[in-house]
């Protein structure tokens, strides 16, 4: 046998199973995927390392993943200025750490993962498409935003107003819409990757529409039988409905911080009518208009009408009440003229 031939020839170590180095972009998702093909595994700037990073903090050769002979993977940091971490444990040249379960670790600025497929993979998730009909609602929203507001405009002016007038009470809150949902779109580019103008848009459709249907029907149920306290329901309804509204924006943009949110957003809330409490806590009324600027036709009356007499009586508690304001103010005057 010739002496070249009884030479061992060399052999690339064998991949035990299969793997792949992933790079976390700021939102956690995998921005770069390296399969493994063999080890160690060499990290760094060079063209010549198995996984390249494009990072100038990174080494040209920064970092190997070495494999144990009982299959656990470990970190070995080559010759950098800006080192790595491991599990919070802060790793300098030529230091040494055994991947975390999870296999994440840190080189300079960048986040990568070690998975195997000894790992346990999480289950598929549904893919959720959007039906068609959606978008066939977003036109009758629309049209019932800019019904209501017309209407609003149409009740306060004068008979003889001019079209222009409308211009801007229609166009000026559809704008606002559009720029709402397009930043609430631009958001969930941010940090899910897609733009759902449509979805963000007719959610927040749903509510204003809803609002605008309250702000008429609730005046008018109230008079029609003779709830007043049900116009607290109108004063109630803009903060929660402007706090579900952020809710639910925010679960299409941070699914996963949903209760968070959902917890901040309550506080908030809690602490807005806190204040508008405190603001109105000498005022007689502490939600709601105190009287109705607008009665609506007398045909929606269910409740039976009450006599003036029952409306004197009510009044005569505050007969000495008003006598001893009357009496300060009269001094008061008094005083200021000498």
């Amino acid at each position: 046998m010739d002496e070249h031939e009884s030479q061992v020839m060399p052999v690339a170590p064998v991949v035990p199973f299969a793997a792949v180095v992933e790079l976390l972009g700021r939102d956690g998702r995998v921005a770069l995927v390296q399969r493994v093909t063999q080890w160690p595994v060499r990290i760094g700037r060079s063209p010549a390392c198995d996984v390249v990073l494009d990072d100038a903090h990174v080494a040209a050769e920064h970092a190997e993943l070495q494999l144990a002979p009982d299959g656990t993977a470990r970190l070995k940091l080559l010759d950098s200025r800006n080192g790595g971490s491991v599990a919070s444990k802060r790793l300098a040249a030529g230091d040494e750490a055994a991947l975390p379960a999870g296999g994440a670790f840190q080189l300079a600025g960048c986040s990568l993962r070690l998975r195997t497929s000894a790992d346990v993979l999480a289950p598929e998730q549904l893919l959720v498409v959007q039906p068609t009909r959606h978008w066939a609602l977003l036109p009758l929203l629309l049209l019932s935003m800019l019904f209501f507001q017309w209407l609003d405009r149409w009740s306060a002016s004068d008979p003889d107003a001019r079209w222009i007038d409308y211009a801007s009470p229609l166009l000026a809150p559809l704008a606002l819409v559009l720029g709402w949902a397009g930043l609430w779109s631009l958001a969930s580019q941010l940090f899910q990757h897609r733009f759902p103008f449509a979805t963000h848009l007719r959610r927040v459709l749903l509510v204003i529409v809803a609002l605008q249907v309250l702000e008429w029907l609730l005046p008018a149920v109230a008079y029609a039988f003779s709830w007043p306290r049900l116009l607290v329901l109108e004063s109630l309804a803009e903060p929660v409905a402007g706090a579900a509204l952020m809710a639910w924006h925010a679960r299409l943009v941070w699914p996963g911080a949903r209760r968070t949110l959902n917890i901040g957003i309550a506080a908030l809330l809690l602490l807005g009518l806190g204040l508008q409490v405190g603001k109105r806590q000498e005022q007689q009324y502490v939600f709601g208009p105190p009287y109705l600027a607008s009665l609506p036709p007398p045909a929606l009356r269910v409740a039976t009408p009450q006599p003036a007499e029952s409306l004197i009586e009510s009044l005569k508690p505050l007969q000495a009440e008003l006598a001893r304001q009357a009496r300060k103010d009269n001094e008061d005057l008094d005083v200021d003229e000498d």
